[in-house]
């Protein structure tokens, strides 16, 4: 189990959550602490893609790399932090419900620290990203409802 478990049901079909969730040009629209993302490479995202996202760590906004270790195109993807002192493992997955009319997401997080991220793991990350995690998800779920409507 994920230090950081979230479960809950959108009113979209997959394919338009896959859509949405997988281009890491709008993890800044559903994640808080998201500044900006962008991909490194040119090709279409997916396994081997790597992504460099800047995000608020307490008061200071820090550049992290992202690289997509499992991709199972409409259904699964993760992503693992490659540098940084604080490195997250990211995992979602994506099953139809109502026979694809809707969309049940489980997404989990955890962190590894490296140097100073030993110590800033249960001091500031955790914390922040516990506080944070079901606001993302309630931001995602709105977005994703709302280009429905």
């Amino acid at each position: 189990m994920s230090a950081i478990h979230e479960e809950f049901d959108v009113d979209r079909r997959p394919e338009d959550v896959w859509a949405y969730v997988i281009d890491p040009s709008h993890l800044p629209e559903w994640q808080l602490s998201a500044v900006s993302a962008e991909q490194l490479d040119d090709h279409p995202f997916g396994l081997g893609s790597r992504v460099r996202v800047t995000r608020h760590m307490g008061r200071r906004e820090v550049p992290m790399t992202m690289e997509c270790t499992e991709y199972d195109p409409q259904h699964s993807w993760s992503v693992h932090g490659i540098d940084g002192p604080v490195r997250g493992r990211f995992h979602a997955e994506l099953t139809p419900l109502d026979d694809g009319r809707r969309t049940h997401v489980t997404m989990d997080l955890d962190f590894e620290g490296h140097g100073i991220g030993k110590l800033l793991l249960p001091l500031v990350v955790r914390r922040q990203a516990r506080r944070e995690m079901p606001r993302n998800e309630r931001l995602l779920k709105d977005k994703l409802e709302q280009t429905a409507a």
